[in-house]
């Protein structure tokens, strides 16, 4: 899971800003961090191994994305720990339904990325 207390000190310790109107694909941003905390609970379910790919890709987009805008950061943080919490109270273990719902999850998340990316990328 994302450490909120981290991201809330990193927020303080950013110079204040007005807070800005958020981007037109927030709802997707925001499901993106959902999807992410949820693959990231699976695939350490399942693979055992300790992957760390998507909380650090969660790390990036916080940091792209929500650079001194706390409110935005705490939003996408509570999202993608709501992701990783909703199958870790579902799947203790692996099973073919986890590794069912990672597959989907994963190919969600790359087609959200592709939609934010075609309609709103430089």
């Amino acid at each position: 899971m994302i450490d909120g207390a981290r991201a809330q000190t990193e927020a303080e310790e950013a110079e204040p800003a007005v807070p800005l109107e958020p981007p037109p694909y927030e709802d997707r941003l925001l499901r993106l961090a959902e999807i992410l905390g949820s693959v990231q609970y699976l695939r350490n379910l399942c693979n055992g191994e300790g992957e760390t790919t998507w909380r650090e890709t969660m790390q990036a987009l916080l940091d792209s994305e929500t650079e001194n805008e706390a409110g935005r950061r705490e939003v996408l943080t509570a999202g993608y720990n709501r992701g990783f919490r909703a199958f870790a109270s579902v799947y203790t273990s692996c099973t073919d339904a986890a590794r069912l719902a990672e597959t989907r999850y994963r190919r969600e998340g790359a087609t959200l990325v592709s939609e934010i990316v075609a309609r709103y990328g430089n």
